[in-house]
């Protein structure tokens, strides 16, 4: 790396081990790190999919990260061990009582504890809402989710970028100047460059959060 606000890999490798250390949800022996080119690689495993995802966020915020491959692998000890009936029912109990949830909607399938979600909604809060509402739950090794976007409207694609366009400068943790938004088809396609992943990954959120958006692709380059 080149610019004066770049760290190289080593002080990536250090300040997200020291992260680790200050998440109280991951025990920094439980993790491994390596860094590539910016690229944070994640090994080790943990006893909970929440902290494989715990561990993976925990690495994103870190300024000078490009992106991270999270390796880590989920091992349930005995006491967390759930049968797949009971992490079904959980599942469907913590979408009834998620509020953006339409449960009505969804089906859920667990199989060796992997949740998947499958069925239909109209906003894409209301997908992300989903998965949360299942990834934290005790015994869930992880989460596929398969739920479709179909807005009740589409607007006009013009209207669709203009309105994206307006929420990103709206948005303190965007440069929008840097990032481009056009609709191809069904999709909404995001690239440019931002200068950390939280900036990606809020690009994304406020994409999502269009009426009428029914999938989000987010080429943005993460630049330091």
């Amino acid at each position: 790396m080149t610019t004066a606000m770049s760290r190289d890999d080593v002080e990536i490798q250090r300040a997200v081990l020291a992260e680790l250390r200050w998440e109280a949800r991951v025990q920094p022996n439980e993790v491994g790190v390596s860094v590539n080119g910016g690229v944070v690689t994640l090994t080790g495993w943990v006893d909970s999919y929440a902290k494989k995802g715990a561990a993976e966020r925990t690495a994103h915020r870190l300024r000078g990260v490009r992106a991270v491959a999270n390796d880590i692998e989920v091992r349930l000890p005995g006491a967390a061990e759930r049968l797949d009936p009971d992490i079904a029912t959980a599942a469907t109990r913590a979408l009834e009582w998620d509020a953006f949830v339409p449960i009505e909607n969804l089906d859920v399938t667990v199989s060796n504890g992997w949740v998947m979600l499958r069925g239909e909604v109209e906003w894409g809060y209301q997908k992300r809402a989903a998965e949360r509402a299942v990834r934290r739950l005790a015994g869930v090794r992880g989460v596929t989710n398969l739920v479709a976007v179909r807005p009740a409207h589409r607007p006009a694609p013009a209207e669709l970028v203009r309105d994206i366009r307006n929420a990103l400068v709206r948005s303190l943790e965007t440069d929008a100047d840097e990032i481009v938004v056009r609709v191809d088809g069904d999709a909404v396609v995001l690239t440019g460059t931002v200068h950390s992943w939280l900036e990606r990954e809020e690009a994304e959120r406020v994409a999502w959060s269009a009426p009428g958006v029914s999938a989000v692709e987010d080429h943005i380059t993460v630049v330091t």
